[in-house]
């Protein structure tokens, strides 16, 4: 009798293209992952165990007809799209010099995501979270090597870093742009990719080992802002389980701009490039608007009140607690700003010229105000001049949001101070820092010090990024920063007039913050900014 058997060969066959098809495929082998809109093939690293797919469309090129647009959905393919190099990144002036940039060159045509996750995570549900860069809104990009998911990735975390649109692209409003939309609004654009990018997570990230009901959202200024944004956003706040912000939110000095205002102003810079209507600036290049966007005297592009990503204001949103009811990590940095933003390089920093300064700013509130912010000596200059600096900046808006979020968000707020300066170059140009400046925790908390070449990394720099690596990582994962062998770190709450706060730094502790005298000033003088 006849028995049917599979030949050895077919047998093998089979078996190759079952593993060459296989999500994050554990080999040295290029790995794979199916999503809504085709097969990708990602790049694989066999030293670290983890797999990488960059450039990832999330959206269709906001291009010709869709410039300024809210984004829509990315084009399917055929064929297996190589994943294995960043995309271009978003139109942009070269303003900031610390930023090291890996993309495929610039493009408004940059709508894309980079995954990295560990190789054998399929099936796994593990946590994932999504970083929103820095930069003002006019500068940044998901291929920054300071925002590497890499370290992350290790720890169990499927990391993403978005693009997303910047500048005159990413925030022009005007009246034919509100009358064209649905919703009647313009403007926040940038952010609506963000939100377009959290979608595709929600619908994607299982491909590649993540949980889409374990998603935290993070970003450091800009990206900060962009965090207590989509918290705020009816549209966005079902989309993350838990939120991280490093410096800045869009409440306090920070409000977003009333719609009137973003489109008066951006009528103004339609008449100023010489179009007649929005087809003819939609068919004007790139880098024409981009180079008219940074002339003297163009206001700032920036997020605004359009009545639907953000149907009023932010702060009003959190104060009827109508934001996402979420665990927060959140926090500012030692040296946000420094004495020299108040006084200029030119001016010593004596007891005279600090009031002389913070009589310009306040007038008659000046004398409240150095109550608050001391200036006797020099040594208190320089200490309270760079608070207030820092304060103004972007530390008044961290706390705004923090305490917005104790009052009405129902969830755990986790409230840092870092203080860990960076040391001394390595060319011996600088020494290190005073403090911790603006945006010097990044690479500590996403673990990648090595890749920053710059600085003289020591003992004491990579220990305090293993322990900020450490309270990120086990906050993304249970919506708690505490976790073995790690300092206790208590949620924020109200303790002996002031509020419990995590300093993290070579001498991470728990103290008690008493500044918020100093912030209730600053919201009475100055949180009406924008309103």
């Amino acid at each position: 009798m006849f028995k049917a058997t599979t030949h050895p060969r077919r047998m093998f066959l089979g078996l190759a293209i079952a593993l060459a098809t296989s999500p994050l495929l554990a080999s040295d082998a290029a790995p794979s992952a199916e999503v809504a809109t085709g097969r990708l093939s990602g790049i694989h690293d066999a030293g670290t165990g983890l797999n990488a797919f960059k450039g990832i469309p999330y959206a269709a090129p906001p291009v010709g007809p869709l410039r300024w647009k809210p984004p829509q959905p990315a084009v399917a393919w055929k064929d297996v799209r190589k994943a294995d190099h960043f995309g271009p990144r978003c139109m942009q002036r070269p303003i900031f010099s610390d930023m090291v940039f890996r993309s495929d060159g610039m493009s408004e045509d940059c709508l894309y995501l980079n995954v990295w996750t560990p190789a054998d995570g399929a099936g796994k549900k593990l946590p994932v979270l999504v970083y929103f860069y820095g930069g003002g809104f006019i500068g940044g990009d998901g291929s920054e090597s300071r925002y590497d998911g890499a370290a992350l990735a290790r720890r169990g975390i499927v990391t993403v870093t978005v693009n997303y649109r910047l500048d005159v692209f990413g925030f022009l409003a005007t009246p034919a742009l509100a009358a064209e939309s649905p919703r009647h609004a313009a403007g926040n654009y940038g952010l609506l990719d963000q939100h377009a990018a959290l979608e595709w997570v929600k619908r994607n990230i299982a491909a590649f080992g993540g949980d889409p009901e374990q998603v935290t959202i993070g970003g450091e200024s800009a990206g900060s802002m962009s965090v207590s944004a989509q918290m705020a956003s009816p549209l966005s706040k079902g989309l993350m389980q838990r939120a991280i912000g490093e410096s800045g939110s869009m409440l306090g000095n920070l409000n977003p701009t009333p719609l009137a205002q973003a489109m008066r102003e951006g009528d103004d810079f339609q008449r100023r490039v010489g179009a007649h209507s929005l087809k003819e600036l939609r068919a004007m290049s790139a880098q024409t608007l981009l180079d008219a966007a940074g002339q003297q005297g163009v206001p700032e592009f920036r997020p605004d009140v359009d009545g639907y990503f953000f149907p009023r204001l932010p702060k009003d949103i959190y104060a009827a607690g109508e934001q996402a009811h979420i665990p927060l990590l959140l926090g500012a940095n030692s040296q946000e700003g420094s004495y020299l933003n108040l006084l200029g390089k030119d001016q010593a920093p004596t007891p005279a010229n600090y009031r002389a300064a913070v009589q310009k700013l306040y007038g008659k509130h000046a004398g409240e105000a150095l109550k608050l912010y001391p200036g006797e000596t020099e040594e208190q200059v320089k200490a309270s001049g760079t608070a207030l600096a820092g304060d103004r900046f972007i530390a008044f808006s961290t706390w705004a949001w923090m305490r917005a979020h104790r009052q009405t968000g129902k969830s755990p707020v986790y409230y840092y101070y870092f203080t860990q300066a960076r040391p001394a170059k390595r060319d011996g140009s600088a020494g290190p820092d005073a403090g911790a400046v603006h945006s010097g925790e990044i690479e500590y908390a996403l673990g990648n010090l090595p890749g920053n070449t710059v600085y003289a990394w020591t003992d004491t720099d990579r220990r305090v990024s293993e322990l900020t690596q450490a309270y990120w990582a086990q906050f993304i994962k249970t919506g708690d920063p505490n976790g073995p062998g790690l300092p206790h770190w208590p949620v924020a709450t109200d303790q002996d007039g002031g509020l419990s706060r995590q300093v993290i730094g070579a001498d991470t502790r728990t103290i008690v913050d008493r500044d918020a005298a100093r912030y209730e000033f600053l919201q009475r003088i100055e949180g009406n900014d924008h309103l």
